[in-house]
């Protein structure tokens, strides 16, 4: 869902002000939307990216067997019922548009990749 919204929001409400890469005089407003920005980000802005997707990933150590962490459970819960059927029904929705989101991010791809827009 993140990624679809993200994918919207720069179009909506136009590109951070100042520059990306101010040594290279990179500025926010010169990477295009969608997946032109893939070959406009300099490696090292790759490479922060991915170091702080490890860091969140092992910020947590899910490995430890019958941790909350391991059972997925971060100190919050959004969907929650006293009511079993309730629950069930709500975490059949969640995933629904979870999937949905997927279908529209896959979507907004496949019309980036063959429309250029």
């Amino acid at each position: 869902m993140l990624a679809a919204m993200g994918y919207i929001t720069p179009q909506l409400i136009g590109p951070f002000p100042g520059y990306l890469s101010p040594s290279t005089g990179l500025k926010y407003a010169d990477i295009p939307n969608g997946l032109g920005a893939l070959s406009k980000v300099p490696l090292a802005g790759w490479g922060q990216m991915f170091l702080y997707c490890a860091y969140v990933e092992i910020s947590q150590d899910q490995t430890i067997p019958g941790s909350p962490a391991s059972r997925g459970e971060f100190g919050f819960k959004l969907l929650t019922s006293s009511d079993p059927a309730e629950r069930q029904k709500k975490l059949a929705a969640e995933i629904a548009n979870g999937r949905l989101a997927m279908m529209a991010i896959i979507g907004m791809f496949f019309q980036d990749g063959l429309t250029g827009s």
